[in-house]
């Protein structure tokens, strides 16, 4: 996908049939497959008007099919060319795009505004998520809590927070410094399920880079090098040991979430946390690109409305 501006005159996100071909270049190059078998030699357009454009037949199955078959656009009245434009959106805005903003601005539902979103994030999962860090690389974790809280404006003192009734939820994040970013939902800050979370997602050779927490203590063994900052002791940074990296990545999740989403229920909370750390991890690209790398990820995958509506 070249680097085209964000215009809404731009013609892969007004004209059906320029994102139709865009998002076949994107899916399939110059070797169209049949997502039904996979032959790639026995395909070929399909005529006819009562098709319409964009229909393909294979000789090799006997199976129709269009660029949307076996992606997450599979079955969606959505036109193609507002599915472009909001991989674009979440792609490109640092802190997110509501579903109103995307409804608004698609003229789509709200409520398919809010599950073409999901839908989305789903796309943005890491296709191959092998381990973070190796040898001589750095690696920082950190944990912060979410919601649900109220929240109300002071001139005086800015945004301020007032403790909810309810547990918060809990979430870590690993950062490999120059990196991916990687986060999860957990249940527990218990130092051995740190351990086996830690162990299956971060390389031993890496240096681990943690707060003064004592649940990462035992943890940090199983790597290289472990340093920690005391946080308590206002000691931010020695050395090359901070966790400054993963905090940053917090302070923007924590925008989004407070700013953007205001709120988030429990089962979807690693649907967003996904959507944060795919820009985060492909922030060193332009806007058009990362929306590329996301519409990759729409191959081979589904997400039905009553899968959306359930714990991610």
């Amino acid at each position: 996908m070249e680097n085209l501006p964000l215009e809404l005159s731009n013609p892969i996100y007004c004209d059906e049939d320029k994102a139709r071909e865009q998002l076949e270049a994107i899916r399939w190059g110059d070797e169209r497959f049949c997502p039904h078998c996979g032959s790639t030699t026995k395909t070929e357009p399909l005529g006819g008007n009562s098709m319409g454009p964009g229909w393909y037949y294979c000789s090799d199955c006997q199976g129709k099919f269009t660029v949307r078959v076996g992606t997450i656009f599979e079955r969606s009245h959505i036109p193609l060319h507002k599915w472009l434009l909001g991989f674009r959106l979440m792609a490109s805005s640092k802190k997110g795009i509501s579903a109103h903003q995307l409804h608004r601005t698609l003229g789509i539902t709200y409520k398919s505004a809010w599950f073409m979103a999901h839908r989305i994030r789903e796309a943005m999962k890491e296709s191959f998520p092998g381990p973070l860090g190796g040898e001589g690389k750095i690696v920082e974790a950190d944990e912060t809590f979410i919601g649900p809280a109220e929240w109300f404006y002071s001139n005086e003192h800015g945004w301020q927070q007032k403790r909810g009734t309810k547990t918060k939820m809990k979430v870590l994040t690993l950062v490999e410094r120059g990196g991916r970013a990687r986060s999860v939902k957990v249940e527990s800050l218990k130092s051995a399920e740190l351990g086996t979370f830690l162990a299956k997602n971060v390389k031993p050779e890496s240096t681990l880079m943690t707060d003064e927490a004592m649940h990462y203590k035992k943890p940090g063994k199983q790597f290289a090098r472990h340093e920690s900052v005391n946080h308590g002791e206002k000691e931010y940074a020695r050395g090359d040991a901070s966790t400054n990296t993963v905090e940053g990545f917090f302070s923007i999740f924590k925008r989004g979430m407070i700013g953007v989403y205001q709120h988030c229920g429990e089962q979807h909370l690693q649907r967003y946390l996904t959507e944060f750390d795919f820009r985060y991890s492909n922030r060193k690209v332009e806007d058009a690109e990362r929306a590329t790398i996301a519409l990759r990820g729409a191959e081979g995958r589904r997400l039905r409305y009553v899968q959306s509506r359930k714990r991610a």
